[in-house]
């Protein structure tokens, strides 16, 4: 009896040592499991993180994110590292834009065309239409999502010495908005001033007339022609504002009539005539034969020589005399406004086409708001042309603009 104990506890320890010894295999199976998936984890992990490394060097810089403006680099016709502020600006998920061409990443064929045609060192800027994503507001317990906040951005390209381009994005939404803003206001407000001023001038012409025609003495009649006078200079004054008004609001000239710039002086020199009968000043005009007709706005042309012919006479001493010439070159029509007057000082010439700015001379004259010369320059060079003075001080300028013979382009306008 005790033996049979004995056999089956021995039976017993020698089944309990065997099931010990299986569960530690299959243990020491289950850690070189674990051990081996681990290290294949760590293994794809380190090979992810090196992949997202290496392509992040070229995507992105830290210090480029810290630019208000966009920052992108094109190589081979394909963006290949562009910071934060230009996903933003060009409405593109952050880190999105690497690896786009051109065209996928501004979606503006003309803005490709731009990048394109840039010459080794060379620059070019272009305008952008934006799609900005505003943040998501709560309005009347109504959530609003991100939806595209249409902007302008200038858009700086510079060809580097290699094949790649530096592009630059300013956003200039905030700016041309204001610009909007100005451009409204002054706007209205010279049409606003525009029909009381009608009816002063109106008015003060039938007051003259009427004064010459009755027993008026001499001093109510020059103040009522010194009314006519400033009443005019008012007119003057609100025009050329709202002139300001329509180039700053991006207004086009319309370059499609074909103009014989030779008659077309001739008009504008004789629609102040009398002005310059009335200022003791000579009126002369001598066009060159056979000045071919240019393309372009015959209303705003007329416009730029009248404006230069006033500035002359007003400026020009009793007796003196203003000459208007048009002659041509081969490709290019020459019209230049002499006089005789006070001419201007060295430091004032490089000025005189800025808005509102004025001499201190033409200012003791009295008239103008400073504007004229800078709209003649606008509409001179929205026909492909360019305007200069030449001036000695106490003895006359010369004010000429040239316009090419070939039709100006489209996108040169006002």
């Amino acid at each position: 009896m005790e033996s049979l104990l004995l056999i089956v506890l021995v039976g017993l320890g020698l089944a309990l040592a065997a099931a010990l010894l299986v569960i530690r295999r299959r243990d020491d199976a289950l850690d070189a499991l674990v051990a081996e998936l681990a290290t294949a984890r760590a293994s794809a992990v380190t090979d992810e993180t090196r992949a997202q490394a290496t392509q992040a060097i070229p995507a992105t810089d830290p210090a480029d994110d810290l630019l208000p403006v966009g920052v992108l680099r094109i190589e081979d016709g394909r963006v290949a590292r562009a910071n934060v502020r230009a996903h933003t600006l060009l409405g593109v998920a952050p880190g999105r834009l690497v690896g786009r061409t051109v065209m996928e990443a501004f979606l503006d064929a003309r803005i490709e065309t731009v990048l394109a045609g840039i010459a080794p060192g060379g620059t070019a800027t272009a305008e952008l239409k934006t799609a900005e994503l505003k943040t998501a507001e709560l309005r009347t317990a109504e959530l609003k999502t991100a939806e595209p906040d249409p902007g302008v951005a200038i858009v700086r390209a510079h060809r580097l010495d290699g094949a790649g381009l530096l592009v630059i994005l300013e956003d200039v939404s905030e700016l041309r908005r204001h610009q909007q803003m100005r451009t409204a206001f002054i706007d209205n407000l010279s049409h606003e001033l525009r029909t009381p001023l009608s009816t002063v001038s109106l008015l003060a012409e039938t007051l003259a007339r009427e004064a010459e025609s009755n027993d008026v003495s001499p001093k109510m009649r020059d103040r009522i022609a010194r009314i006519e006078v400033e009443t005019g200079h008012l007119v003057q004054m609100v025009n050329e504002l709202l002139d300001l008004a329509r180039i700053e609001g991006g207004s086009r000239l319309d370059l499609v009539d074909g103009i014989d710039v030779g008659r077309l002086a001739e008009s504008s020199a004789e629609r102040l005539r009398l002005f310059a009968d009335r200022q003791g000043v000579a009126l002369a005009v001598a066009v060159e034969p056979g000045t071919p007709r240019i393309r372009g706005d015959e209303a705003r042309l007329g416009q730029v020589i009248v404006n230069l012919v006033h500035n002359a006479v007003k400026f020009s001493p009793d007796g003196g005399e203003v000459r208007v010439t048009v002659g041509h070159t081969p490709d290019a029509v020459l019209v230049a406004v002499i006089d005789d007057g006070i001419g201007i000082a060295p430091a004032d010439r490089d000025r005189v086409f800025e808005r509102f700015y004025k001499t201190d001379r033409a200012r003791v004259r009295g008239g103008g708001t400073g504007l004229g010369l800078s709209i003649a320059r606008h509409i001179v060079e929205g026909h492909g042309g360019r305007i200069r003075v030449e001036s000695e001080e106490g003895r006359g300028s010369t004010f000429s603009f040239i316009i090419p013979l070939a039709p100006a382009d489209d996108d040169a306008g006002a």
